[in-house]
Parts: C-alpha cells; structure tokens; sequence
C-alpha cells in the first residue's frame, strides 16, 4: 500500500504553550457564559421535598470558625515509631502472603480425614417404620383437600 509519508509526520510544531492557552481561553469564556455557580439554583415547586429544601437553604446555621481547629497535640508520635508500626504491618502482610501462597498446602490425605471425621461423627438414629407411618399418619390428618372445581 502506497501512502504518502507526510501523512504521518507532524507538518507544523506548535509550541505546547498555544494549545493550553487556548484551552485555558475558551474554558474562562464559557465559565462567564453560564450562569454563576454561586446563585441559589431554582427548587420545582411541584416536587414532594420543595418545602424541606427551601427550608434548610434558609435555615440560619452557624458555620465552622479557624478558632474551632483543636490545637497541634502535644506528644505526637515521632517518626521513627510510625516507620516501626508501618514495619510491623508489613511483616505481618508478608507473613500472611507466605503462608497462603500456592504451593503452600495441598488437598493429600483426604481419604485418612475423612476417615477421621466419619469416627468422630455420631451417626444418627435409625428410622424405624413405625416413625415414617407416624409421620405420614399426622401429615394426612392435617392435610386439607383442595376446593372442587366448581
């Protein structure tokens, strides 16, 4: 296939400065194009919640002031026992990864616990008949036939 080579070259380098300014340009206008997006925006008058949002934009609320940040603590931990308490945690993370790694256990002697677990377990009592036809009796005494058809 014959194509021509200036296809894929870059004809004209503009410097990147342009781009970003025009970028940075149009956003600027569209933004004072729009409306503010500090003005209260219109609530539907026909929607269940209008009463409660206009109320709570309303609403007098007293807002957080620079005197209300608590002061800078006076024993902070030092460095060097976040970096041991990171430390820590990443040992255990690694020795959790080792001991769940593939490779690490394997699914041989199944037949020697099951045979294990078939020991410990009680088997259950044996169903004699005279229960199943206790069963099936009190079954029918409460079963209800359906309605006819009519």
């Amino acid at each position: 296939m014959n194509v021509l080579a200036r296809l894929f070259q870059n004809a004209q380098s503009a410097p990147w400065w342009r781009g970003a300014g025009a970028c940075l340009g149009l956003s600027i206008l569209g933004g004072c194009a729009g409306a503010s997006p500090f003005a209260t925006a219109p609530v539907d008058p026909e929607s269940p919640a209008a009463q409660a949002v206009l109320e709570g934009a309303r609403a007098e609320t007293a807002y957080p002031k620079f005197s209300d940040i608590p002061p800078t603590p006076a024993n902070p931990r030092p460095a060097r026992s976040w970096a041991q308490a990171v430390a820590g945690v990443e040992a255990a993370g690694a020795e959790l990864a080792a001991q769940t790694a593939p490779g690490t256990w394997t699914l041989d002697g199944t037949t020697a616990f099951a045979a294990r677990a078939q020991a410990a377990a009680t088997p259950p009592p044996a169903i004699t008949t005279s229960d199943t036809e206790a069963f099936a009796r009190d079954a029918r005494a409460r079963a209800t036939p359906p309605p006819s058809p009519r």
